[in-house]
């Protein structure tokens, strides 16, 4: 299986510190070594760093936990692979445009059947199960709401049924994000942590290194990080229940 991390937050902040944490897993900690990928939003645009290679040597992986991008919105994943080949192609996350906005994707499991979704225009690149069906998702949004919705809890409620359906076919955890809100959809493992003032100090789990957060932060910022597994071992990380979803906006939790 794969691993996931998502960030969503109140002011652009950066993550080199998660990513620290999950980089490892990609192949030194974790058996996650066939590709990685990471979307930072910034406004209505977005920056995608991508390798086939395993996150805990890539070159592009050190170049980004050297390169502390701040951003409101992340979605990041390191790749355990089923279902196509370790290619640039097939490395999460996937990002496609609707309504006139970046959606962003990444999930974890596998999925049976998955041929039969129909995806309209939404047609898959490569060869996955996990990009086919976050084509079908926009492929029913689109049907549901011809026209832009303005109530996005709503729209991400329907989301959630559509993972209902997904997770009939196997395991589907899943991350979605239109570049403010960030979605958590659960089948078997997912973990949230809020980080807020006061603030204080967080070591990871996969790597000797510890931050002071009061150090780096303002006492109004407010930070969701969501992992597969938690990252840190001196913060009280929230499982989500399978088959249940958490929908996060300005780094709060609003479901």
């Amino acid at each position: 299986m794969c691993e996931l991390l998502g960030m969503n937050a109140n002011v652009p902040t950066d993550i080199v510190f998660s990513v620290s944490g999950l980089f490892q897993r990609g192949g030194f900690t974790g058996p996650h070594k066939d590709g990685w990928g990471i979307t930072f939003y910034e406004g209505k645009g977005y920056r995608t760093f991508k390798d086939h290679q395993s996150s805990c040597h890539s070159p592009v992986a050190q170049f980004v936990q050297g390169y502390p991008i701040k951003s409101e919105v992340i979605v990041a994943h390191i790749r355990q692979a089923n279902r196509g080949n370790v290619s640039l192609v097939n490395t999460h996350p996937f990002t496609r445009e609707l309504w006139g906005k970046y959606w962003t994707y990444a999930h974890n499991g596998q999925l049976k059947g998955y041929r039969n979704l129909k995806t309209g225009a939404y047609r898959p690149v490569g060869e996955t199960d996990s990009e086919w069906a976050f084509c079908w998702i926009l492929h029913q949004l689109s049907l549901r709401y011809p026209k832009c919705p303005s109530n996005w809890p709503a729209v991400f409620k329907y989301v959630a049924s559509l993972a209902d359906e997904l997770r009939q076919r196997g395991v589907f955890n899943m991350l979605l994000s239109d570049g403010q809100f960030v979605m958590a959809y659960c089948s078997t493992q997912l973990h949230w942590v809020t980080r807020r003032a006061p603030f204080g100090k967080a070591k990871l789990l996969d790597q000797d290194i510890e931050i002071n957060f009061q150090e780096h932060t303002q006492p109004g910022d407010i930070v969701s990080v969501i992992a597969t597994q938690p990252l840190t071992g001196n913060e009280t990380w929230h499982r989500i229940e399978s088959g249940n979803y958490e929908l996060f906006y300005l780094g709060e939790r609003i479901t």
